[in-house]
């Protein structure tokens, strides 16, 4: 069963920063797509960021210049840094992944981890 598990959210105050990781430790085969989404309260899922097994990169507007992903493709690991964190950043943060390389079409989630930024 494909299993990705997200660490590091909390709560933080507004200008703070936080990391989050997602690993995938169950799966034998190379993720091509790795990434976040975040569904903040009362909204949709949308996109936060994805990297491709070639390193293309899709950020959300949002967060583009504050946020940053990175992965280990070895380790089928993605990492988001995010800055600068805002209010409205507060959601919970779904890591998502694809055995393709794509930009929207996840096959597999985890179960989320809440980011909370205070004012």
């Amino acid at each position: 069963q494909v299993q990705l598990v997200e660490s590091g959210g909390g709560l933080v105050q507004a200008g703070g920063s936080l990391r989050l990781t997602c690993a995938a430790p169950t799966i034998i085969f190379r993720l091509r797509t790795m990434g976040w989404y975040r569904r903040a309260p009362g909204k949709r899922r949308d996109l936060v960021g994805v990297v491709t097994s070639g390193g293309s990169i899709n950020y959300a507007d949002s967060v583009k210049g504050r946020f940053t992903i990175s992965r280990d493709g070895a380790k089928n690991t993605v990492y988001l840094e995010m800055n600068s964190l805002k209010p409205e950043d507060t959601a919970v943060y779904y890591c998502a992944a694809s055995s393709r390389d794509s930009y929207s079409d996840m096959d597999y989630w985890g179960k989320g981890t809440l980011v909370t930024v205070s004012a």
